[in-house]
């Protein structure tokens, strides 16, 4: 297992890219906390899982489900009549996005 040492450089990268601000007296300290991280995934990484079964859940527990039926009425006509506007029975928004 090689030891992961990360460099201001590459920190100042991640912080830009996560949108975190990290003052330039801290960077050497979160430069060793994500350098221990990374040896952290090298180790798990390390680890034979050959002929190991992938868990759902840590437990061996099932999950209660509810039977699936409608338990609600149909307002779809109350509520498009009130909508700003409605085409073909859809919701008309403004575009959001360019």
């Amino acid at each position: 297992m090689s030891h992961v040492k990360l460099g201001s450089e590459q920190v100042n990268v991640i912080a830009n890219l996560s949108a975190l601000h990290v003052e330039e007296s801290e960077v050497q300290q979160v430069a060793e906390k994500l350098s221990n991280i990374l040896d952290l995934f090298a180790q798990l990484e390390a680890v034979d899982t050959v002929g190991v079964l992938p868990m759902s859940h840590p437990l061996d527990q099932v999950q209660r489900l509810r039977e699936d039926v409608v338990c609600g009425t149909n307002i779809r006509e109350k509520v498009q009549k009130i909508a700003p506007s409605v085409a073909e029975d859809l919701y008309l928004v403004p575009r959001v996005i360019d």
